[in-house]
């Protein structure tokens, strides 16, 4: 076995890929390499350690114990990577570089854009680009280094999910804020004038939910938590959309409170009088990566327009 100080760190984050993925094809296309090219490199560092990292089974290739011991120190490796590049960033004055964002819809006007118009500011040399896209995906690209903050949310209610970056010891969240829920009702609606509203009034209902992602799984927990299944009538991805649809009287729609969408005539949005659905909005970075003098500038624009969200 050769020296493991010697060890490519590209062909760990091929290895821990395939772990993640499940198939060399699956790794492959995640890391813009082709599938000949990420089994090459697993079996050259299977020969630099001496162990067999893969083994077949049926058409498909599974990952050895001695896989599982390599994965499992390599996770510290990255770890102690990361707190190096931030230790050296560190050492220079932090007011140049370069911060890739990620995150959801309804974080881009509210929180990123207040954020980086801020930076622009106060830290003109530091870059930031933005990408709006959903977990599981965001943590995906965090994890492979091709963003650096993920803006995510969850619930307290709900169960951990796959790659949601909640108890994964690779990533250092930094809570932002709670983000409640409204409920949209149309015109003419029984509990517009309702002194006490629960969501629990609401079960009979047709809903209209988001398409997909955190706002479509967090109102669907929300109804569950609140004892009943939701009638869903109507799937739309864009806010203006959903409370058009609202006022048609297709349905009625929950509506977290940092999308701030138009307001639409005979239309309604109502906070909830007690135990409102609510989410709490993160940031999440690479562990180690924290104190990178840019990524904390970053991480604390996003902490001051997250109060300014929450007090308008």
């Amino acid at each position: 076995m050769r020296d493991v100080t010697d060890l490519d760190l590209r062909k760990l984050r091929v290895l821990r890929e395939l772990s993640e993925r499940g198939t060399v094809s699956a790794a492959a296309q995640a890391l813009h390499l082709t599938p000949q090219a990420v089994s090459q490199q697993i079996s050259a560092l299977g020969r630099e350690l001496g162990v067999p990292l893969t083994e077949p089974s049926g058409r498909r290739l599974r990952l050895t114990g001695a896989a599982r011991i390599v994965l499992r120190h390599a996770d510290a490796v990255f770890t102690q990577v990361e707190q190096m590049r931030a230790e050296l960033a560190a050492h220079r004055s932090g007011e140049r570089g370069e911060v890739a964002v990620a995150g959801f819809s309804t974080t881009l006007s509210a929180l990123i854009l207040p954020a980086v118009a801020r930076l622009r500011e106060t830290r003109p040399l530091l870059r930031t680009s933005l990408t709006e896209v959903d977990p599981p995906e965001s943590f995906s690209l965090l994890q492979r280094g091709e963003t650096d903050v993920v803006i995510s949310a969850d619930t307290t209610r709900a169960a951990p999910a796959d790659g949601d970056g909640r108890s994964d010891g690779r990533f250092h969240r930094v809570a932002l804020c709670d983000d409640p829920f409204d409920i949209a009702l149309p015109a003419g609606h029984r509990l517009l004038d309702s002194e006490r509203l629960l969501l629990a009034d609401l079960a009979d209902e047709t809903w209209i939910f988001a398409t997909t992602g955190l706002c479509h799984d967090i109102g669907v927990a929300a109804c569950t938590a609140a004892g009943f299944t939701p009638q869903a009538s109507h799937a739309i991805g864009d806010w203006d959309a959903t409370l058009a649809a609202v006022r048609l009287g297709l349905g009625v729609a929950l509506v977290p409170r940092l999308a701030k969408p138009v307001p639409r005539p005979e239309v309604t949005i109502r906070a909830f009088t007690e135990r409102a659905p609510s989410r709490t909005v993160f940031a999440a970075v690479r562990e180690g990566s924290q104190t990178s003098p840019e990524i904390a500038a970053v991480l604390d624009a996003l902490r001051t327009a997250a109060r300014a969200a929450v007090a308008g």
